[in-house]
């Protein structure tokens, strides 16, 4: 189906209840994660929960990339208080240049790669775009920039025939 394209591979309410250990049993190394409403709020730094989630998945033997459009002092400033990962930033998503630049420097490849996000047409479609098996978060909060709010109104086009096809949607 046209759509199909757009179709993350799991869906999750969030983040911090995704069994990471599960997922480096199916063979995953690397996760590439969108910060604003993925891990935290829009413009949020990094919280306990968020430093706690990258020291876990640096134990479990994960390499992390943050890859957003944001500015590199945003993206910068996260990477440093969370530790234990890399980043990306201006990233261009849904372009594939930034999923290919944290693959590389992760040292995975598609198949060991997988990409947590909250938005479809930048998270999903993007890293689809590339192979890589995608997440899809329920974002932390409502309250957005302009531009995503109307980025929103296609994604529940999108959702609506994700769950018609048989597929779950956790929120």
């Amino acid at each position: 189906m046209l759509l199909d394209i757009f179709y993350p591979t799991w869906c999750a309410r969030s983040v911090y209840e995704l069994d990471f250990e599960a997922l480096y049993r199916k063979g995953f190394r690397g996760i590439i994660f969108d910060v604003d409403n993925t891990l935290v709020p829009h413009d949020a730094p990094a919280d306990e929960r968020a430093r706690e989630l990258f020291l876990r998945l640096h134990d479990i033997g994960f390499r992390c990339v943050l890859v957003s459009n944001n500015k590199e002092p945003r993206v910068k400033s996260f990477k440093e208080d969370v530790i234990y990962t890399d980043y990306v930033y201006k990233a261009g998503k849904p372009l594939k240049k930034g999923y290919l630049a944290a693959m590389e420097r992760m040292g995975t490849d598609e198949r060991t790669t997988l990409c947590i996000g909250d938005q479809i047409f930048t998270d999903t479609w993007g890293a689809g775009r590339v192979g890589i098996k995608t997440i899809l978060t329920k974002p932390i909060n409502p309250k957005e920039e302009i531009q995503i709010v109307l980025k929103r109104i296609p994604e529940k086009l999108v959702l609506y025939f994700f769950r018609k096809s048989g597929r779950k949607v956790p929120w």
